[in-house]
């Protein structure tokens, strides 16, 4: 679906600089001017995953609605779900400007927002006003300055515990100083022990349960996994997402622009999470739900991670090359792609191709 309008869109955008740029399409989908997308409802793309209906595998990843404006209007561009954040307790301004940089060759981007958010109540506020529909996830972090990044987890359960669908315990972010050493398994055992007491002790109150999922980085050993995994397994999480941005700079074509701190998303990083996703489904099994993230910009990319063992996927970057018509061209393309291997539904084909991505090194 790469109208006209799409391609008139992303030129007009790239005109401005990325984060206003950024500021620009979510105003538009708040105005309206981003039109629905009509996506049939294909039921071999539906899915059952954490006790959780998904009308397709594919959502949007945290980090473009950060404070909860658009959820409604981005699951009517064909996304299964939607992820907002990552908010804090506290509203934080993030890193210093600019801090948001394309690199259109590469059709890559590199961040260095660093939770840019409007705190817990803000975004609660907005929340509480949408109709309950569509599933809709928060992604929930600590604040640069606190002195208790523990309690700033537990802080985000219980405040949006009423109006989440699912939570994202994001530890991955390379934004925040400090935030990946929570992956390490004496810091992870502790945040997670806590965070799950907190959802326990909200799932009585509240009377339902909401899933939790750990989101990690794809910058780590094999150590690091074989710790997450045996926390993840021990502490009895819901499920993980693999994974966010990279510090690694390998194979850019835009060597200026490589030099800008920060994470990089897009389809560079498509090769490492896949590996690590991979590695991560051997260790944690079948069970497990994962969901895939990184470099996903079409159908083939996106039956890539399930091959390699996610059971939904997400993306984000992409859409700043692809439009907003993205979404409904990668499923679309899905559906071919079935039609095509003769097969009843998108999950039969989860692990099918694990071993090959397993045995690679990052």
């Amino acid at each position: 679906m790469k109208t006209i309008v799409n391609r008139l869109a992303r030129q007009a955008l790239f005109m401005v600089e990325p984060e206003k740029a950024h500021g620009l399409s979510i105003a538009a989908l708040k105005s309206g001017l981003v039109p629905p997308i009509r996506v049939p409802r294909d039921p071999r793309l539906a899915c059952d995953v954490a006790n959780l209906r998904f009308p397709n595998p594919l959502g949007m990843a945290a980090g473009y609605d950060k404070n909860g404006e658009v959820p409604d209007a981005l699951l009517k561009l064909g996304f299964g779900f939607t992820e907002i954040g990552t908010v804090t307790p506290r509203p934080q301004e993030g890193n210093p400007k600019p801090r948001l940089f394309r690199l259109v060759e590469d059709e890559a981007v590199i961040n260095r927002m660093g939770f840019n958010n409007e705190g817990h109540d803000a975004v609660f506020a907005r929340i509480a006003e949408r109709p309950r529909t569509g599933i809709v996830g928060m992604n929930i972090g600590a604040n640069k300055d606190s002195s208790d990044r523990i309690a700033d987890y537990v802080a985000g359960i219980r405040r949006f515990y009423s109006v989440a669908d699912y939570f994202t315990v994001n530890i991955s972010s390379p934004n925040t100083p400090g935030l990946r050493d929570l992956q390490a398994r004496d810091s992870l055992a502790a945040l997670l022990s806590a965070v799950l007491a907190a959802r326990q002790e909200e799932a009585v109150r509240i009377g339902r349960p909401v899933p939790v999922f750990l989101k990690i980085a794809p910058d780590l050993t094999e150590e690091g996994m074989d710790d997450i995994a045996a926390e993840v397994l021990s502490q009895a999480v819901d499920g993980l997402i693999v994974s966010n941005t990279t510090l690694s700079r390998d194979g850019l074509s835009d060597k200026l622009q490589a030099k800008e701190a920060g994470g990089l998303s897009g389809r560079p990083v498509f090769q490492r999470s896949t590996i690590v996703l991979a590695k991560m489904r051997k260790r944690v099994g079948p069970k497990l739900p994962i969901i895939g993230v990184g470099g996903i910009s079409s159908a083939e990319t996106a039956l890539s991670k399930i091959e390699a063992g996610a059971d939904l996927i997400q993306l984000y970057s992409s859409m700043v090359y692809g439009g907003p018509g993205l979404a409904a061209d990668i499923l679309q393309g899905l559906c071919v792609l079935l039609d095509r291997r003769k097969v009843g539904r998108f999950g039969d084909l989860r692990d099918s191709r694990l071993d090959y991505w397993a045995a690679m090194n990052v």
